[in-house]
């Protein structure tokens, strides 16, 4: 009797493993052809749009930051120049004319009753011109925190240049002239550099 439960039990499990086989080949084929029916792409899913980091707008302050920069290097100009020259530059104004025989460095006082600065304007300008005739640009190297453009070659070339003061009615200039080309050339990218230093905005062309 043993005998044949144990038989009957054998032919149930060895059905029950027959028929798990079956099934395990059946899910494999159905999912076989799932994958074949599948639509097949080589291009990447596109990310989801909330993982993207916001990018933060950036606004145009190019324009902005340009005239700062200017306003920052004409304070710092004028502060220097007012070390320097010995009166103030807000109360005076700076003048570069570039002429065919050289050209002209111009200094007046704003107001006219103002005659403390007119004073020191002339006073300046008569010792600058002395100092450029004996090749000394000291001041303008110390106003500017740089050597000026032209200035190695007006050393270099100082004595075919002349310079002279003059007075004007609210302050006073220095003539500067030469009939040497390569003094000429200098003494007029010293003066287009002043201009642009001092943003006087006079013209870099040489004046007939």
């Amino acid at each position: 009797m043993k005998r044949h439960n144990t038989v009957g039990k054998r032919f149930i499990i060895a059905l029950a493993i027959m028929i798990g086989g079956v099934g395990s080949v059946v899910y494999a084929q159905k999912a076989q052809e799932q994958k074949h029916t599948m639509p097949q792409t080589d291009k990447p899913a596109a990310p989801c749009p909330m993982m993207q980091p916001e990018q933060p707008v950036q606004a145009d302050t190019s324009a902005k930051d340009g005239h700062a920069g200017h306003a920052a290097q004409l304070a710092a100009v004028n502060a220097r120049g007012e070390r320097a020259m010995g009166f103030s530059q807000t109360k005076t104004t700076h003048h570069f004319f570039l002429r065919p025989d050289g050209g002209v460095i111009q200094v007046e006082v704003n107001e006219p009753t103002d005659t403390a600065s007119r004073a020191q304007i002339r006073q300046h300008l008569t010792h600058i011109t002395e100092m450029f005739a004996a090749g000394d640009f000291q001041t303008p190297m110390l106003v500017h925190e740089q050597v000026p453009l032209g200035v190695v070659e007006m050393k270099r070339l100082r004595t075919a240049i002349k310079f002279a003061y003059e007075e004007t009615e609210q302050g006073g200039r220095v003539l500067i002239t030469t009939d040497d080309a390569q003094a000429l050339a200098a003494v007029h990218e010293f003066l287009r550099f002043q201009v642009k230093d001092h943003q006087t905005g006079d013209s870099l062309d040489v004046n007939k």
